[in-house]
């Protein structure tokens, strides 16, 4: 089950900016026109909607990788929004961190994998759980 190994706070006072390109990236030969930059991208600004809520945390496992994350990967996770049905979150169960999909059904609380090798938990109320964030990003190499 992927864990959670780092914890790392949003530092969105950086004033680094990266270029931009306006048009779209093609699988193909690319167009002299696409060469054009039009502005700067700040990617605090792009990623972080909530920088006092948002956490950067690090995944270990492989329960999540139907869902492009993967050992190693860096999640951002935004503890301000509201988990909803099908959305992936960092829960803690039991004081250990988890990284998964929440599913109800029937009145019921699961915490689902995107890995066939992992059955659902079903969250039950002698259990201790919270969910801690929502993911709302994957970094990752390729």
């Amino acid at each position: 089950m992927p864990a959670v190994t780092h914890i790392y706070k949003c530092d969105v006072k950086s004033d680094r900016e990266l270029p931009l390109f306006l048009s779209k990236v093609r699988a193909c030969f690319p167009s002299p026109a696409d060469e054009y930059l039009d502005k700067k991208l700040d990617l605090n600004e792009f990623l972080i909607k909530h920088p006092a809520a948002t956490f950067l945390v690090k995944v270990k496992g492989d329960s999540m990788i139907k869902a492009g994350i993967c050992s190693g990967d860096i999640l951002i996770v935004d503890r301000s929004l509201e988990p909803k049905d099908k959305r992936i979150v960092v829960a803690v169960i039991n004081g250990e961190f988890t990284v998964k999909r929440v599913s109800k059904k029937r009145d019921k609380l699961y915490l689902v994998s995107e890995n066939d090798a992992y059955a659902p938990i079903e969250i039950k109320e002698e259990m201790d759980f919270a969910i801690w964030g929502v993911v709302l990003h994957v970094i990752h190499s390729v």
